[in-house]
């Protein structure tokens, strides 16, 4: 497979996988809002702060004024910001579109039909009244995207690539979406300090991952700071888990590398390295500095990302060599060195 083929279907697994992150975190915190406990849970201003952190990771401080419908209309269907949600799933589809011969018929027009609708999706009706259909579309519309990855495509080395950076972004994703949260009960025990722990947020941080039922299930009680971020991060049997997509990232990383000598800087060497130090991690060892952690996490799987790039999907561009300047019997001795760019 060409460097530039496997480098198009990883981005296109990040992409989709980012837009339902994003379309779930808009929905889930707006609309949650409009129940919360406290004043400043309910507060917009607070709720859009939220978004705008954990889509574009910038921090704007309270002398800004927010305009909802600005903020709405940025992360939704602003196809110049590069952290909206068109924006990524244009790129999803201009990353299928370039490899449309390896992919199946079926997984390439379910793209192509969604990417439409979002691209002719009324702008004035979203940022009024379309919020939920919008983004409700949007997560459907990713979930059959991934059961047509499942059910069409051959589960070899190229489902792998896809799969890879889908579980790199989803583990990027909910590491962001626990900062979020973790930022905002941050700015609400300074404004109540003598409050008790609020429930409803960790609530609404499970439900912008869709792991609230079944951490219920498990922990049978109302979620804590503690259980909420145990199960989101540690527990191995829940599909969203940080330790989950490294489990996972580790089983595509193998089919990638099983020929390969897993060197001290490779991908494989660093995602297994990850996972490792996850195998025996406990809650307690997080609960000491969840900010440094949740930093941490993040720069690790950065550095995956870019160290995957280099190894996996680099384009080798060969200089031309003059004919006057050097012999024909040596041309054919000379060895070239590959110089490497982005796919």
């Amino acid at each position: 497979m060409l460097a530039r083929v496997a480098n198009n279907l990883f981005w296109m697994g990040r992409y989709i996988e980012r837009s339902e992150h994003l379309a779930r975190y808009l929905n889930v915190n707006y609309f949650s809002s409009l129940d919360a406990p406290n004043e400043l849970s309910q507060s917009r201003e607070f709720v859009l702060r939220s978004i705008m952190f954990m889509a574009s990771n910038e921090v704007i401080g309270a002398e800004v004024n927010l305009k909802e419908e600005d903020v709405l209309f940025n992360i939704g269907l602003n196809i110049k910001e590069p952290y909206s949600i068109i924006y990524s799933f244009n790129s999803a589809h201009e990353n299928a579109r370039s490899s449309r011969d390896i992919i199946s018929t079926e997984l390439f027009e379910s793209l192509n039909t969604i990417n439409h609708k979002i691209k002719n999706y009324n702008a004035k009706s979203f940022v009024k009244n379309g919020l939920y259909d919008f983004t409700s579309m949007i997560t459907k519309s990713t979930l059959e995207l991934r059961s047509k990855m499942r059910g069409t495509l051959l589960h070899d080395e190229l489902y792998a690539i896809i799969m890879l950076g889908i579980y790199l972004e989803r583990a990027l994703q909910v590491t962001r979406i626990i900062n979020a949260k973790c930022s905002d009960a941050a700015v609400e025990k300074i404004k109540y300090k003598d409050s008790p722990e609020n429930g409803h947020l960790w609530a609404t941080l499970l439900k912008c991952v869709a792991t609230y039922d079944m951490m219920r299930r498990l922990y049978k009680k109302t979620p804590t700071k503690k259980t909420t971020l145990e199960f989101l991060i540690l527990n191995p049997e829940c599909p969203r888990s940080i330790k989950n997509c490294l489990n996972q990232m580790e089983k595509y990383i193998n089919i990638l590398s099983k020929h390969q000598v897993v060197k001290s800087n490779s991908a494989a060497f660093l995602i297994k390295k990850l996972n490792a130090e996850f195998k025996y991690k406990l809650i307690e060892d997080i609960e000491i500095d969840v900010e440094g952690f949740i930093s941490g996490l993040i720069d690790k799987l950065v550095v995956i990302g870019e160290t995957l790039g280099d190894n996996y999907f680099k384009i080798t561009n060969y200089p031309v060599i003059k004919k006057s300047s050097t012999s024909k019997q040596n041309q054919s001795k000379l060895k070239l060195k590959n110089t490497n760019v982005k796919g």
